[in-house]
């Protein structure tokens, strides 16, 4: 079964919706990294619409023009990308496919794919929040910045069940980025007041 992997940079504050100008001051060689690890692990981009049109109207460029990035956009150019898009979309990047029918069957139907290793979703707030709330992400990768945006479209939208996650692994970095990777949770028990009281400071 393979894994459906969310990657996003992210304020403090849960922006996910990425402002250069809070962005790339922090972008160092151990973001550069974890960027690196986390399309490693994955065969298959999922993207929506707007992370397509971003991608494509960049990447295959920056690989034509053969500079320091080339590399990772001959890696990006490679991977099969599978696009979620309510419009048909005419594709320019190479190895470029649209999910017929529903989002959530195909990513169903990917995941249960034999040949397929990793599905990673770079971006695409949209999209990771329908697999959310369908229990389909097996893990959050977030590059948590120390900047609260304080505007911009958040990843975590209004909704009736809380989200419980289990931490998987952490990493800060010297620029103060945080790398946490969570995994889905389980709900802890319920306590009250009572229960933890024990626990508040004696004062001194």
């Amino acid at each position: 079964m393979a894994k459906v992997i969310s990657t996003l940079f992210i304020s403090a504050d849960g922006v996910a919706e990425i402002d250069p100008d809070w962005h790339f001051p922090y972008f160092d060689e151990n973001m550069g990294r974890a960027v690196t690890e986390d399309y490693d692990a994955a065969d298959v981009l999922l993207i929506g619409r707007e992370t397509y049109d971003s991608f494509a109207g960049a990447w295959p460029e920056r690989e034509a023009a053969g500079g320091d990035d080339a590399p990772f956009a001959k890696q990006l150019g490679d991977m099969r990308k599978v696009v979620a898009s309510r419009q048909p979309l005419e594709f320019s990047w190479r190895n470029s496919e649209l999910i017929n029918g529903d989002l959530l069957d195909a990513v169903t139907t990917l995941k249960a794919d034999a040949g397929v290793r990793g599905i990673l979703i770079p971006g695409s707030i949209s999209v990771v929040q329908q697999l959310l709330a369908a229990g389909l992400v097996d893990e959050l990768r977030l590059l948590v910045h120390p900047v609260a945006a304080r505007k911009g479209r958040k990843l975590f939208d209004d909704g009736d069940v809380a989200y419980h996650l289990r931490l998987v692994t952490s990493e800060a970095f010297p620029t103060g980025v945080l790398r946490v990777i969570y995994a889905p949770g389980t709900a802890p028990t319920p306590v009250g007041y009572d229960e933890i009281k024990d626990q508040v400071p004696a004062g001194n």
